[in-house]
């Protein structure tokens, strides 16, 4: 009985020593990161890309547009 508690009390230890510390200073690193919200780069490339997304939607809508004046079956052929 005493060899195997021996045998689960090494590895136990040797988690909680070197392991468990490692283990807390990363996931407590990680979640400072993201509670720190968009870096200002992060924040540009979103705002360039949302402003690219826009710009997109209206050509899409001018080109619908221009289908259904032309075409106006388009829609149905799918």
């Amino acid at each position: 009985m005493e060899d195997v508690i021996g045998i689960l009390v090494a590895p136990i230890i040797l988690f909680m020593i070197f392991v468990a510390p490692i283990w807390l200073i990363l996931h407590y690193r990680s979640k400072k990161q993201v509670s720190q919200g968009l870096s200002q780069e992060e924040f540009a490339s979103l705002t360039e890309l949302a402003n690219k997304a826009e710009v997109m939607a209206e050509r899409i809508q001018t080109l619908e547009a221009i289908l259904d004046a032309e075409a106006p079956q388009w829609r149905n052929r799918a």
